[in-house]
Parts: structure tokens; sequence; C-alpha cells
């Protein structure tokens, strides 16, 4: 039962944080909103109103760019979370908490499937003021979207994980989050399908396709209308365990980080 004592402890903190930082929810939507709202006028332009392949139905732009913000708000979520974790180490709070007599893999992945919640709760909102806005999403799409937006929150926040447990200062810790969070947003497919980009330069869609950011959001985008991409699925599930096996060995007290000062 400690395990999952400290499991509920570590969500209700997460939840306390969150709940305290009023500011943090609005900054999250105002984001893909932005995007929403604005960018999406020059790029519908620019893509036509109609995206079909390699989707069965036909879509318009705003539906299409939906779950590609769901997939940034995953992003920045999980790369905020890993920020705190960075002021934990440096008030000496997260060396508390890895001390505790648990697995510390069970310890990372609690702090890891908090941050995820997080996430959860921002998408949703957005999700029912695009929806509210008048983006033409099929409301049930939400059920099985919610399995493919955990996957992709846990695989986001462990890479955020994996980072934090490679940066010793808070300073350094946001400069690497600008380094990675926009070439693995504008590298992917959430703005624009991988077949518009290899039009324009097959090096570059390639690269997309290697994007584990461009994975996940494209088995949210095939599970928002009930579909499954069992090779976008395959490859976030094997980043997901990729990063979260870095996470735990840098986070390991005797070597990397975590190691004491001399």
């Amino acid at each position: 039962m400690i395990w999952f004592i400290s499991l509920r402890a570590i969500l209700q903190r997460e939840a306390l944080r969150f709940l305290g930082q009023k500011g943090r929810l609005v900054a999250a939507l105002v984001r893909p909103l932005v995007w929403l709202v604005i960018f999406a006028t020059g790029f519908r332009a620019a893509l036509g109103l109609s995206i079909t392949p390699p989707y069965q139905t036909y879509i318009t732009y705003d539906t299409y760019i939906v779950p590609g913000l769901l997939g940034m708000i995953c992003l920045f979520n999980g790369m905020q979370s890993s920020l705190s974790l960075v002021y934990d180490r440096e008030m000496g709070s997260m060396r508390l908490l890895l001390t505790t007599p648990l697995p510390r893999w069970w310890l990372l992945f609690s702090k890891l499937l908090a941050g995820t919640v997080v996430s959860l709760i921002q998408c949703l909102a957005f999700w029912a003021i695009a929806i509210a806005w008048g983006v033409k999403l099929p409301v049930w799409g939400i059920i099985p979207a919610l399995p493919a937006l955990l996957l992709a929150g846990l695989m986001l926040g462990s890479l955020g994980l994996m980072l934090s447990s490679l940066i010793r200062q808070l300073e350094n810790f946001a400069g690497v989050m600008n380094f990675v969070i926009f070439p693995m947003f504008f590298l992917s497919s959430a703005l624009y399908p991988l077949w518009k980009m290899a039009e324009a330069s097959p090096l570059l869609a390639k690269a997309c396709a290697l994007n584990p950011f461009t994975q996940s959001v494209e088995m949210i985008r095939f599970a928002v209308y009930g579909q499954i991409n069992l090779a976008a699925l395959g490859w976030t599930a094997l980043a997901l365990f990729l990063f979260f096996a870095a996470a735990i060995w840098g986070y390991d007290p005797s070597r990397g980080q975590m190691k004491p000062k001399a």
C-alpha cells in the first residue's frame, strides 16, 4: 500500500501546485488557441480547404490541426513539469524524494504520471473550447483519444524527465526547452501533413517521420476518429521506454547529476 500512498501524495502535490498557479491553465490554452484562430487561416489558404490522405473522411484544416495542438499541450506541459524537477533538485526536495524506501523507477513514474494528468486536464479544456469555437470534431472522439493522449503525455514527459536528469541549473534548462520544443513541433505533422512536406522537401519529410512527436500526433489524430495507427502507437511506446529508462539511469544517485558535489 505504501506504493499507492506515495503515488497519491505526489499526485496531490502536483494538483496543489497546478491549482496554485492559476495562470498556468490560461497560458496552456492561449498558446494552441493562437495557432487555431490566427495561424490556421494562413495555413488553410496555403494548403487548401480539404485534407484527405491518408484519412478516409473529408476533414477541414481546422479539424486537422486540433490533434496537433493537443500534442503541443502535452509537449509544453511535459517540459514545464520537468522544469519543476530541476527546481526541486536545486532546493533539495528531489533528493529527499529519491531517498525514500521505494524503487526509484516508481517515484519517477509517479512524478511523470502526475504531470501527464495535468496535461489531460488541459487537453480536455482545449477540446471543449475548440468545439465551442466551431471546429467540427466528433464529440465521442474524446473517448478513444484519451488513451492516446495519456501515452503521448507519458512519452513527452519522459523526454523532459530525461533532459532534467542531465541539466544541473534551472537557467540552462529553460534554454534547452526552447532548443528541443520548437524543432520537435515544427518538424512534425502537427501543422501540415507529411505528404505536403514531402512535396517540398523529401529530406525534411523523412526527418519529420523520425520525430517521436510526429508519431504521437499521428496516434492522437487517428484516435480522434476511432482508428488505431499501429505504427505510430508502437514508435510512441518505444520512445517512452527509451526516454524513461534514460531518465532512471540519469537520476541514479551514484552517477550523473544526482551525484553529490565535491
